[in-house]
């Protein structure tokens, strides 16, 4: 798409927009319902969906299809990301009422670092093509370790801080209790931060480390920066309300590490043929609506086959329980 600079600065106007209002909607620290979850996160959505459609008619078929290919693509990576926030809310014992809050900044921490990271994957890719084989090998070893990830023990799983929020900490302090939404104190004469600052710090940081794989997997759907950004605007966007809505649904999700991986290792195959194209080899490529057909099958195949998974455990566990007698125990009248 050729982009204007006008457009750009309407874009990033209009999604400053929308998050000013996600923030005024979420100011007041508040417990967030199912209910309340669900109808934003229906909303957020759909306003993906429309931009989409906008791009799909002002910008042509293959621009519509590559945001929607790249915004299922970054939306269902951004799920996974949501198992280590919940280690981290757990690691720094984060009130209920308070999440909500830390979610907004993190997430908007991480919006603004893979800002950053995406200006300079398109300049790079615009001056060196052999880069592809690097993200394309990137992309499939990811595709590996989440394999082996999911095989492993999930349950041993614990959030470690990064080298970068252990050197805030010691540089600046930390007090010892959450102060509401306060993100400095005044504390024996020292300005210390809060756990409200620490966990958000955490949260924007963490989701950087995410960026390494979901940046390069967009860029093997498209080249284009402004569809590239959009795509992860609005992704992480409804993060949040996503969060509260299927927190209790993520351990049901079983499979989901085994579809992405199978997701990160088709886009890593689609850019290896796409630099070996660019070199000149006569090789085949993936065309979008191939791209967007085996991301959706995947995720469909991955829910289906994890909920199932998850049922019959639940049943597996039930039976043990009733065999072992801790099940509740039936009177006459119920036998």
């Amino acid at each position: 798409m050729d982009v204007s600079l006008t457009l750009w600065v309407l874009t990033i106007l209009g999604l400053s927009a929308l998050i000013a209002v996600d923030f005024f909607i979420g100011r007041k620290p508040h417990d967030v319902s199912i209910k309340e979850a669900g109808i934003w996160t229906v909303v957020w959505i759909v306003l993906a969906a429309l931009f989409g459609l906008g791009l799909l008619i002002w910008g042509g078929a293959q621009s519509g299809g590559e945001f929607f290919a790249g915004y299922i693509t970054e939306k269902s990576l951004s799920v996974d990301n949501l198992f280590v926030f919940v280690l981290i809310m757990a690691k720094f014992a984060v009130p209920s009422q308070y999440q909500q809050r830390v979610l907004l900044i993190g997430v908007l921490i991480a919006l603004v670092l893979r800002a950053i990271f995406i200006a300079a994957g398109a300049a790079i890719l615009a001056s060196f093509s052999w880069v592809f084989y690097i993200f394309g090998a990137f992309l499939i070893w990811t595709a590996w370790k989440l394999i082996q990830e999911a095989q492993a023990d999930a349950d041993a799983e614990e959030f470690e801080e990064n080298k970068l929020l252990r050197a805030a900490e010691r540089r600046f302090g930390v007090a010892d209790r959450y102060h509401g939404t306060k993100l400095w104190i005044e504390e024996n004469g020292k300005r210390v931060m809060t756990p409200m600052l620490v966990v958000m710090l955490a949260i924007g940081t963490t989701d950087v480390l995410f960026a390494l794989d979901s940046i390069p997997a967009i860029f093997g759907l498209t080249q284009d920066p402004y569809i590239v950004f959009t795509a992860n605007a609005f992704a992480l966007m409804g993060l949040r309300q996503l969060y509260f809505l299927i927190g209790g649904l993520l351990r049901k999700l079983v499979h989901l590490s085994y579809g992405l991986s199978i997701i990160l290792g088709f886009i890593g195959v689609k850019l290896v043929l796409h630099a070996l194209h660019e070199s000149g080899v006569h090789v085949p490529e993936i065309s979008i609506p191939v791209s967007l057909g085996v991301i959706c099958s995947v995720l469909i195949i991955t829910t289906i086959t994890s909920l199932r998974a998850s049922r019959k455990q639940a049943e597996a566990e039930a039976e043990a329980a009733a065999g072992r007698g801790d099940g509740p125990v039936k009177s006459d009248i119920d036998a």
